[in-house]
């Protein structure tokens, strides 16, 4: 596209991009936003180096002048979003790319291979730490994910609502607190389950959390106690009926004076079991495959969609709305947007409202897009505690069915005006 663009004399042509979905997946009541600070940082650093223009002329996948052309690549253009964390619906301008045509055509692959992963894992990660109430969850995934994606998806985790990561990459990455315990391979190591228990605590201290289903979980909580006295920080259960072993365990540290020690429970949860255990005196979840994989949903089906484009290269051409008319559910709305979210009178949100004209005085301090990128740089960058807390305040603001797990349409309808 951009060698033909350069070729017919249009790549110059300014251009609105914007980034939607026309439908949540099947179930689910809203969307979470997440991946806009990845995406700010592979704005930034999108480059052609030598090895790679290389390639592409060994390969005679573009002409010489497009090669020049991308030699000097730098995105100088404007993008405007939803701030992330926030929720969005179906028809919400995610994310509204403006320059060239040349400079934003470019940029549509990696912008919606960011958010569609990282967005799908933090509603996901949304649904369960609604599920899960006050109790926190660890994201455990980085073995069931591709190894980058994997750090990808305990960032967007803590953007749910998740509370730590045993991802020490991302860890570093992005500040996330991180937490981990032992696996079976350790205590499978020593000769004796109390010698494995034994040697935890002394190099990790009373507080740790002991695995207590390698064998027999009765047996293993006892030896626990034993070794590391009451002031056992935790122990994890890992399989079983969850329900019922953690009642009996919880009944048997109490018996054993271990009042204070806390149970984990892992094992292929999902928000459907989080909710199911809510009853169960369980203090943490530990989350891996459903998680890194979005719950049965794994992209949000976001797409790149060009909206306006100008009626020539003169950079003072007015826009013109510009839309796919096809059948088959894959239509567009032309025109570049806005988009804001009216309340009822108790505050609650009611709808999500889009348009291209004039913005209703109503709505006017109810606008949802924020300036993101202007000339082609970031001007700031927010902390993911911000992010975190943004979500749990927006979600907080939809009706309260937003949070039930049984299968509905959204939770507000989107209008056009």
């Amino acid at each position: 596209m951009l060698r033909a663009a350069l070729a017919g004399g249009t790549a110059e042509r300014r251009s609105v991009f914007e980034v939607f979905t026309r439908r949540l997946p099947d179930g689910r009541r809203y969307g979470v936003v997440a991946g806009t600070g990845r995406v700010l940082d592979a704005v930034e650093n999108f480059r052609f180096d030598a090895d790679v223009l290389g390639f592409l002329r060994q390969n005679g996948i573009v002409d010489e002048p497009t090669l020049e052309w991308l030699a000097s690549y730098r995105f100088g253009g404007d993008i405007w979003g939803y701030p992330e964390g926030e929720v969005y619906f179906p028809g919400s301008p995610i994310l509204r790319v403006e320059g060239t045509f040349a400079e934003c055509v470019l940029l549509e692959t990696v912008i919606l291979s960011i958010l569609n992963h990282d967005s799908a894992i933090a509603a996901a990660a949304s649904r369960m730490s609604s599920a899960a109430g006050d109790r926190p969850l660890i994201e455990m995934g980085a073995r069931r994910t591709h190894e980058l994606a994997a750090v990808a998806a305990a960032r967007a985790a803590y953007v749910g609502g998740f509370a730590t990561t045993s991802d020490l990459a991302a860890g570093y990455r992005y500040g996330i607190p991180t937490v981990g315990t032992s696996a079976h391979a350790f205590t499978l190591l020593h000769d004796r389950e109390r010698d494995a228990f034994q040697a935890q605590v002394t190099s990790l201290g009373r507080g740790t959390t002991l695995l207590v289903d390698t064998y027999d979980v009765d047996e293993a909580v006892r030896t626990a106690v034993e070794v590391a006295g009451p002031e056992l920080g935790a122990v994890r259960i890992d399989s079983g009926d969850l329900l019922l072993v953690a009642h009996r365990v919880r009944q048997q540290l109490d018996e054993l004076g271990a009042a204070k020690t806390k149970i984990v429970v892992t094992s292929d949860l999902d928000e459907y079991a989080i909710a199911s255990l809510a009853a169960a005196p369980v203090d943490a979840y530990g989350v891996g495959t459903q998680l890194v994989t979005g719950s049965g949903h794994p992209t949000s089906s976001m797409v790149y969609k060009l909206v306006a484009r100008a009626e020539s290269s003169d950079p003072d051409a007015p826009l013109v709305p510009v839309a796919k008319k096809s059948t088959g559910g894959k239509t567009s709305v032309g025109g570049r947007k806005w988009a804001a979210r009216r309340l009822d009178k108790y505050g609650v949100a009611e709808a999500e409202v889009i348009g291209t004209g004039p913005v209703p005085a109503a709505l006017a301090d109810r606008q949802l897009l924020v300036e993101l990128v202007r000339d082609g740089r970031v001007p700031a960058r927010e902390p993911l505690d911000v992010v975190r807390s943004r979500h749990a305040a927006a979600r907080a603001n939809l009706p309260l069915s937003a949070t039930q797990l049984s299968r509905g349409e959204p939770v507000i309808p989107t209008e056009y005006v």
